[in-house]
């Protein structure tokens, strides 16, 4: 009989990316696949029996009743437990305590990360911090495997567990036509949000020569903020697009544009290879214009594949527009070298390696 895994999210849809689209389907070629993930029918997706539980949306009414996580767990009677959220780190515990070996995939730096919660008031964020941290530090050294996204958090889990790998998020490694015509245009696909610092951006419009093509969803109260700005004249919002119309812009865009701010959740200025946007601009073969962050810093060097900008300086981002503007040779080959990089380097098939090298670890300790 095949080998039983099942992965437990709380806080994620059932389509998610890293967890179903990469980690799931990549077991499921080796292992009998069960996902739990909340608010969602019963059924089977590409092999992978996935398992519906009725879940409050709202975090704190969930955290308190998560016990059909636990049921739907324990009825699976996998071998293999791979948990998602933090919130489900007293169920994991209950779980391995069952005798099951038992992984955790730590997807952000959490006590970090409490840090930043605008939900919570200013005065509890470093107390909770704290108190997370400490709950952290006793569950996680008992799971059997610790995974997570960026070097960082490798580092500060690996004092907690030596049993934990580095898998990224990379994407799923696909040719795209390289686009050898493109248009006066820089663009944005994806999530609109303060988190990509889109003010200086569109402050730096005012400088340069470029329409700003954003698509993807966007709150009326942020939209109003940018439109505010004098540099929004320049900005064609679309909207929510197909991915094949997002894919579409990025070949069209001279630049992709992957301002992140030195916030805590973006691993500050070391930065985090959790994020994917950066390389889906490299595998549409478009050159990136991105925060200088240690880590990205460091890939678009090697690579020759894009300018790095400190992320709240609209005249440093201005004048990388209009430098790849003025450049089209230098457009061509950055958008060549960025996708060389993704087919090579930085995929997701080169994780999947370091995945299926922990389960089998884990199966034979």
């Amino acid at each position: 009989m095949k080998t039983r895994v099942c992965h437990v999210a709380s806080n994620h849809y059932v389509t998610d990316a890293r967890i179903f689209k990469k980690e799931c389907k990549s077991l499921s070629r080796k292992y009998e696949m069960y996902l739990i993930v909340p608010n969602t029918e019963c059924r089977i997706i590409d092999d992978i029996h996935v398992v519906g539980v009725n879940l409050p949306e709202e975090l704190f009414k969930r955290i308190f009743n998560l016990n059909p996580i636990y049921e739907a767990a324990l009825e699976v009677n996998a071998d293999i437990y791979h948990f998602h959220d933090p919130e489900l780190l007293p169920i994991a515990a209950k779980i391995k305590r069952k005798g099951k070996i038992v992984i955790f995939d730590s997807h952000e730096d959490m006590p970090s990360d409490i840090l930043e919660k605008p939900y919570l008031p200013r005065w509890s964020r470093k107390l909770i911090s704290i108190v997370y941290e400490t709950y952290e530090k006793r569950t996680l050294r008992k799971f059997d495997a610790l995974v997570t996204v960026t070097p960082k958090i490798v580092e500060r889990l690996r004092t907690i567990n030596s049993n934990t790998y580095l898998i990224t998020n990379y994407p799923i490694f696909k040719d795209i036509p390289i686009n050898e015509s493109r248009s006066q245009q820089i663009c944005f696909t994806g999530l609109i949000s303060h988190l990509w610092n889109h003010v200086p951006i569109v402050k730096a419009l005012e400088k340069a020569n470029v329409k700003y093509v954003l698509a993807g969803p966007m709150t009326e109260q942020y939209k109003k903020e940018l439109s505010a700005l004098k540099g929004w004249e320049k900005v064609d919002y679309k909207g929510v697009v197909p991915a094949k119309e997002a894919e579409k812009i990025q070949t069209e865009s001279v630049a992709g544009m992957a301002i992140l701010g030195y916030s805590p959740v973006a691993g500050g200025k070391e930065g985090t290879l959790g994020n994917t946007k950066l390389f889906e601009y490299m595998m549409a073969g478009t050159p990136v214009i991105a925060t200088d962050m240690r880590l990205w810093k460091e890939i678009i060097d090697k690579y020759q594949c894009g300018i790095c900008v400190n992320p709240d300086s609209d005249e440093e981002i201005a004048a990388a527009i209009t430098k790849l503007i003025n450049s089209p040779e230098l457009v061509s080959s950055m958008g060549k070298n960025g996708k060389e990089a993704v087919k090579k380097e930085f995929n997701w098939e080169t994780q999947e390696r370091t995945l299926f090298e922990m389960y089998d670890k884990v199966l034979n300790s």
